[in-house]
């Protein structure tokens, strides 16, 4: 097929930190239900990419379809309040169908809910950023889901592809595969254009990409080709490729690496690349000049705590951008602060063991975490 790209394919098995979209097309059957052997299949393959050594975090729809199922709502359209009620009902079956096929394969699952304002807001940012770096590193499948009891604008739109590519980005992931009803990205509708032509690698995504993009093929799924191009927009600015792929074949992925139809759209620099380049373009809201301990561990590759900091400057909350300042004055870096300016200066010059002291509760031990700040 076509390519847009003289780049080579990236490979799923050389993943480090794998992001997998489900669609609920591809998890919910609409007359019976959950497809347990198909969520079976895919409970290998991630079992497979973890023996590789690669973390994995799944991206899943379809609550509102098994909510539904369960209170009987049939096939019409459901109210907001309704949209919401099978939500609630379907998240415990959801979380619960994922720990039943992951368990035999000695893999801990924890459900986290989210939202893309959890994505957007940087307070959010660094507690979902935190608290799923944990679970990663502690061995466990997080198994995402847009919380939508509350989140009714995703309810609306659909955005469950972009909220994938959120969370690749969050976490660093160097891929993100969004397992679909379609084989890839095409010139067009490939069920309405006999001659449309599907792409295996697309290396910028160009107003002529976006024209292409079509809607929803699917009765269960609402994210189109749209919504899927604007997932590649942020993911690869991320650093993170991505893949669009027809998943309903049993292990999606053992297919994708065997050489299955898909579409890449392929990212410029790695994740920290990518990161590092956005911290450093934020504006800094403050700074922390730093003593000469903490400036020589930070060029170490060392998170900035609390007791190198000599002095606080600017107002600032948890997640914004300050300046990390050399004892000459010098600005040396930028970094995302985790806590705000008032408990940073509480706590600047005292060891980590002393914060709960000083300001009441437990904190976090660095005030500026390595992965956060560019030097």
């Amino acid at each position: 097929m076509a390519s847009l790209s003289a780049l080579q394919a990236p490979d799923i098995r050389e993943a480090k930190r794998l992001v997998i979209k489900i669609g609920s097309a591809l998890l919910v059957d609409r007359a019976r239900g959950l497809r347990q052997a198909w969520l079976s299949a895919l409970a290998m393959d991630v079992a497979e990419a973890k023996v590789r050594g690669a973390d994995v975090v799944l991206v899943s729809s379809g609550s509102i379809a098994l909510g539904r199922a369960v209170l009987g709502l049939g096939t019409g359209a459901l109210t907001l309040e309704q949209s919401q009620a099978c939500a609630a009902v379907g998240q415990i079956r959801l979380a619960r169908a994922y720990e039943e096929v992951l368990a035999p394969h000695g893999i801990t699952t924890a459900q986290v809910l989210v939202t893309l304002e959890d994505t957007e807001d940087r307070r959010r940012y660094l507690n979902s950023r935190a608290t799923m770096e944990t679970l990663l590193g502690l061995g466990c499948v997080p198994i995402v889901n847009e919380n939508d009891t509350v989140a009714t604008d995703e309810i609306r739109f659909g955005d469950n592809d972009r909220l994938a590519a959120q969370i690749a980005v969050t976490v660093g992931a160097d891929q993100l595969i969004l397992l679909s009803d379609v084989d890839g990205f095409y010139s067009a509708n490939p069920k309405e254009d006999a001659s449309a032509i599907r792409f295996d690698l697309v290396e910028k995504i160009t107003p002529e990409i976006e024209a292409m993009a079509g809607d929803p093929i699917s009765g269960l799924s609402k994210g189109g080709m749209k919504t899927k191009l604007l997932a590649a927009k942020t993911a690869v600015a991320g650093g993170c490729a991505m893949a669009i792929m027809e998943g309903s074949v049993l292990r999606p992925l053992k297919a994708l690496a065997e050489g299955a139809n898909r579409t890449w759209l392929v990212a410029q620099s790695d994740p920290q690349a990518a990161r590092k380049r956005w911290i450093n373009a934020m504006k800094p809201r403050g700074q922390l000049r730093l003593d000469a301990g903490a400036v020589k561990a930070m060029a170490e590759g060392k998170s900035l705590l609390p007791a190198g900091v000599v002095s606080v400057e600017g107002s600032f909350g948890r997640g914004d951008p300050v300046a990390l300042v050399s004892p000459a004055g010098v600005v040396i870096g930028k970094g995302l602060v985790r806590y705000t300016a008032a408990e940073a200066k509480a706590i600047a010059g005292h060891r980590s063991g002393e914060i709960a002291a000083i300001l009441g509760y437990e904190g976090r031990g660095a005030l500026v975490h390595r992965d956060d700040m560019v030097v």
